[in-house]
């Protein structure tokens, strides 16, 4: 299949789905925001140039290893739209289960979460546009999709920001029942996405088939270097073991459900942006969970050894 191919497929969203969508992207941010605790950001007082060397490393670090995979890979428009959304997402609540099966520093990456999900309200969808007119290919098919940064990023913002806001008042006032909420709330987000990617699957699999043979390998080598990247920078901002790998995670996992939201919803379902995207909705968790299991056997051949 062509690049030209590729980049005009769609995927076929109807007023009814983007409805849906724009509700479970609301919701996701308000269980979100019902989580953080000032507790949260803890490390950020006791630990600032941790924290900001990891925040870094994802807001900049990853769209700019994101950036330099795509001069060198050369995808295809849609899918190199795709990467940069991803790249662009906050890390995701997952990367906090993983960090601590893999006996890493909680607090840290839960603090790298909650400092990443506050920032993204704004900063995703403001990344997304700068990172994707530095790219030729992707620039020019935003002007072919007629997106214009002011609608978008004012639409985006909206639906990021006013739940997240409203989700971290009602956590603070009414901790009890915000508690309570938030138990409730965050499965029938995760069935909500699951539904979508299911559902979305199910009736554009010609372009998974079509595209597959391009998406699955760039998503593994996007996948892996992104988890490179957040061991590379725990290395060289000389942090211990288990601070190390609650970077690796929070740079591996993206919430890349957040991104094939915006992708639906506000790009027109881009077939071969919204496969990419998809795709990392899988794989990082299988390539996490490997990755536990690596740390894990790492663990137990130190213990037998020493």
């Amino acid at each position: 299949m062509t690049p030209e191919e590729i980049d005009s497929l769609r995927v076929i969203v109807d007023d009814q789905t983007r409805l849906a969508m724009a509700v479970i992207l609301v919701g996701m941010m308000f269980t979100v925001a019902l989580g953080l605790r000032v507790s949260d950001f803890s490390n950020v007082r006791n630990a600032p140039g941790r924290v900001l060397g990891g925040v870094l490393t994802q807001i900049l670090g990853l769209p700019i290893l994101t950036l330099g995979l795509i001069l060198l890979l050369q995808p295809p428009a849609s899918i190199a739209l795709g990467m940069i959304v991803v790249a662009c997402c906050p890390g995701g609540n997952v990367s906090n289960l993983l960090t601590m099966f893999s006996r890493g520093n909680t607090a840290y990456s839960v603090s790298l979460t909650a400092i990443s999900s506050v920032i993204s309200a704004v900063l995703t969808p403001v990344s997304i546009f700068v990172w994707c007119s530095v790219y030729g290919p992707t620039a020019s098919l935003i002007d072919r999709l007629d997106v214009q940064p002011g609608p978008f990023i004012t639409q985006t913002v909206g639906l990021l920001a006013i739940p997240l806001v409203a989700g971290m008042l009602v956590a603070a006032r009414f901790p009890g029942p915000a508690a309570r909420i938030r138990q409730v709330l965050m499965p029938l987000a995760m069935i909500g996405i699951a539904v979508l990617i299911v559902v979305g699957a199910a009736t554009n699999w010609t372009i998974i088939v079509l595209s597959g043979a391009i998406i699955i390998p760039l998503t593994v080598i996007h996948n892996a270097a992104a988890f490179g990247l957040g061991n590379l920078s725990g290395r060289l901002m000389r942090l211990d073991g288990p601070h190390r790998r609650s970077l690796t995670f929070e740079v591996g996992i993206q919430n890349s459900g957040l991104g094939l939201l915006i992708l639906l919803s506000q790009f027109e379902g881009l077939g071969g942006a919204a496969a990419i995207t998809g795709m990392w909705s899988l794989w990082h968790l299988i390539a996490g969970s490997a990755l536990v299991g690596l740390f894990r056997l790492l663990d137990w051949r130190t213990v037998k050894s020493s």
